[in-house]
């Protein structure tokens, strides 16, 4: 039931962040100044040094709060899946459908959000068992596509990232995603050392995505 457990998790969270840092003890920080805002589901990109080593740190961290997501981000094959969910990670997530990292992520019943822009990348990794697909970049499109997405596949549950913002959440949840995935205009303080900025926008996003679900 982990797997379940997870993806509903994940459903609650509603707002993903996609986490990245030029150490990991940057990294670990924004995560924390994300949290601190209200948003539950952390996406710590392997494009962090010792990406490992720092989703370790937050799931001991958040271990107490169920509610807080910790998963790997930016994992491009199956040897670095692993790394991640030998790390603690409870998701996974690439830039592309890769078969291999989704069949070692079913062996782990981990749910695993391949990115995907077109119909057949989407029914392949359907095919293989995957969840969620991640509609990566978001930007490429707009919510406007996730219609025409689901009209031939309905089963689909997406999960835009790239081109998510305040302005245009509401856009992609009411078209029919499931969640959403925000890093750069979120994360943009980091550079400067603001982390309080961060919490800040973290709170916003939260609350936009609490008016939009009526909660």
């Amino acid at each position: 039931m982990k797997r379940v457990e997870t993806l509903q998790r994940l459903k609650s969270a509603g707002v993903i962040a996609v986490v990245r840092g030029n150490s990991k003890e940057e990294a670990v920080k924004a995560s924390s100044a994300v949290v601190k805002g209200g948003m539950k589901g952390i996406e710590l990109t392997f494009t962090v040094p010792n990406a490992d080593k720092a989703i370790s740190e937050l799931v001991e961290m958040y271990k107490h709060e169920s509610e807080i997501v910790i998963g790997a981000g930016t994992v491009l094959d199956a040897i670095t899946a692993r790394l991640a969910i030998m790390a603690g990670a409870e998701y996974i997530v690439s830039p592309n459908f890769d078969k291999d990292t989704a069949e070692l992520c079913n062996l782990y019943q981990i749910p695993y959000l391949p990115g995907c822009l077109t119909i057949t990348e989407m029914k392949e990794a359907l095919k293989a068992g995957v969840d969620i697909i991640k509609l990566f970049p978001g930007s490429a499109y707009g919510p406007s596509i996730v219609s025409a997405f689901k009209a031939p596949m309905p089963q689909l549950n997406i999960m835009p990232t790239g081109g998510v913002s305040l302005e245009n959440m509401e856009n992609w949840f009411n078209a029919g995603v499931v969640a959403v995935g925000v890093g750069g205009n979120l994360l943009a303080p980091v550079a400067n050392g603001d982390f309080d900025k961060v919490t800040e926008v973290a709170g916003q996003y939260m609350e936009k995505f609490h008016q939009i679900k009526g909660a």
